[in-house]
């Protein structure tokens, strides 16, 4: 019995990280489009986010199935429960990430300085997803926590684009509607960080079986 739940369990944990390799690369898609204004990367973003849709919902279904056959208690419980949780969030980043992609045709006018923001953001939030899903797997505390930290950097990157979008709009009123449309995608990105916290929150739950939201 144990080691059938250890094989769904490694299963799981592979079908999280195709979860989140496809959140890399909607995001990574929806971040090129809007640096290199390329509706071909906005629409694999696009892909990228019913893929995600779909996984979520494979994820759920084995999650079930190990919660109503395997019956797990103690920290297999919370180990199950958590990736769960997580799916959740992990939805939502792809979701965020075709809105940028579809908000990335109405940017061309944005300055490069806010779409040079843009994109580190987008990186520190690639980076954060990877992160948060591999400490899920390795059970790597650690680098769960790791991802607490990145979120500082993404909200300081996020403080940075309303700088610029302030000042844009105030040399250039005409500007204003590319650079509201900008701050949508810098926020995208702030939630993106957001969530990619949740899920390391979450591993920290597996983990600890303390659960504390920072968001």
């Amino acid at each position: 019995m144990r080691t059938h739940f250890d094989e769904q369990l490694e299963k799981l944990h592979l079908e999280l990280i195709r979860m989140g390799a496809l959140c890399e690369d909607a995001i990574s898609a929806a971040a090129k489009a809007l640096l290199e204004q390329d509706p071909a990367l906005a629409a694999k973003a696009q892909e990228a986010e019913e893929e995600i849709d779909r996984a979520e919902g494979d994820v759920e279904r084995l999650c079930m199935q190990l919660l109503l056959r395997q019956q797990p208690v103690a920290k297999d419980l919370r180990e199950v429960s958590s990736a769960l949780k997580m799916i959740s969030d992990l939805e939502r980043i792809g979701d965020q990430a075709a809105d940028i992609a579809e908000l990335s045709g109405y940017v061309a006018g944005a300055s490069e300085t806010g779409r040079t923001h843009i994109g580190e953001m987008a990186r520190a939030t690639i980076a954060m997803v990877t992160d948060s899903v591999d400490s899920f797997v390795h059970r790597d505390l650690a680098l769960a926590r790791s991802v607490f930290a990145a979120d500082d950097r993404v909200d300081a990157l996020f403080a940075d684009v309303k700088r610029e979008i302030v000042r844009l709009i105030s040399e250039d009123s005409a500007k204003a509607e590319v650079a509201l449309d900008l701050l949508m995608v810098a926020k995208y990105f702030e939630r993106i960080g957001d969530h990619a916290t949740n899920v390391a929150e979450w591993v920290e739950y597996s983990l600890t079986g303390v659960h504390t939201s920072g968001n």
